[in-house]
């Protein structure tokens, strides 16, 4: 790295060898297509008269576990002020993004030498606090940039409407009753992200390949690219849509639906020119929440696949990062 006080740790011109993957794990970008086929589902269109959106969202969740809302009610100011503070937290001087965490440490802060896998490090740096009960939360978020607090808090409310609204349509779709997971839900915890441009993008990761542990995710990502999910066993780029949010499917549904929704593998690939920035808020059950396969959707033919657990547990049994893949497959009931 080049030796100067007002220069950052991806402030060069070779990527450094303890951020370099093995090839099996290495992004790939510029040479795979964007995903044409991932569904932009508008919600302006749900009303009384139609069912177009709920049946879109069915379609996505069971063959993909991802998909895109627009016209989604969330005002576009607070989504531009929501990222606007998060350019300037990351853009603070280092000792004002290290030096004031709470005793509590009700929020954390990592650079890109905070985490490792096995020894390598991720091309990104990232914040993450809990939302859940908001009034409760926002005190104990960073104090810097001066508006974080009111413009974040602002954008997390617009979330937990718009992630109940979403999860009502789920709820039409595989026929629970109204209001099933309205004690299943609590927005919980806020995941922002940035990721530098990088000299050689090949060679890094952002985030490793993981599926999440959420009920839902809810991803607004701005106008920049570098999402990637497993397709048919193929990594394959979703686009940026202006405004849009992406929402995966996360462990938790693919369990209370008895697998007919598909908890999606993802990754964030660098790039050598654009910065990415993006705000991930997870929307999970509550820890003490019990999460099963609806009853309604058990039957002869579609015997329990997945056992009954605390949410807690579930997310203790793996604590690694990303790898709740693992913890999935541990869910599932044996065939004997």
């Amino acid at each position: 790295m080049k030796a100067d006080k007002d220069l950052r740790w991806f402030d060069v011109e070779f990527v450094p060898e303890n951020y370099i993957f093995s090839k099996e794990n290495r992004g790939r970008n510029h040479d795979i297509p964007v995903c044409d086929s991932i569904p932009v589902i508008d919600l302006a269109k749900a009303n009384g008269h139609t069912h177009q959106p709920i049946e879109a969202v069915l379609a996505a969740s069971q063959e993909i576990g991802l998909f895109q809302v627009i016209n989604h009610g969330v005002p576009e100011k607070t989504l531009n002020d929501a990222m606007s503070v998060v350019k300037e937290f990351f853009d603070m001087p280092s000792k004002d993004r290290t030096g004031i965490v709470p005793h509590m440490k009700n929020w954390i802060y990592t650079n890109s030498t905070d985490y490792a896998k096995d020894g390598v490090h991720l091309w990104r740096e990232n914040l993450k606090h809990p939302c859940h009960p908001l009034e409760k939360s926002v005190p104990l978020w960073p104090q810097k940039p001066t508006r974080y607090q009111e413009a974040i808090s602002a954008y997390v409310v617009e979330i937990q409407k718009l992630s109940l609204r979403i999860l009502e349509m789920i709820c039409k779709g595989l026929g629970l009753d109204p209001g099933y997971f309205n004690d299943k839900s609590e927005v919980q915890l806020l995941s922002t992200n940035f990721y530098p441009p990088c000299p050689d993008p090949s060679l890094t990761l952002g985030i490793l390949a993981h599926q999440d542990p959420s009920l839902i995710t809810l991803l607004y990502q701005g106008n920049s690219t570098g999402l990637q999910v497993l397709k048919d066993g193929e990594w394959i780029n979703v686009g940026a849509i202006p405004n849009a949010f992406v929402v995966n499917i996360g462990n938790q549904l693919e369990i209370i639906s008895n697998g007919k929704f598909k908890s999606i593998k993802h990754r964030v690939v660098n790039s050598t020119h654009e910065t990415r920035r993006s705000i991930a808020t997870f929307v999970n059950p509550s820890p003490d929440c019990v999460i099963e396969p609806a009853k309604i959707l058990v039957n002869e033919l579609e015997p329990v696949r997945y056992k009954a657990s605390q949410y807690k547990e579930y997310v203790h049994r793996n604590k690694a990062f990303g790898d709740y893949t693992i913890a999935l497959q541990n869910a599932v009931q044996s065939e004997s």
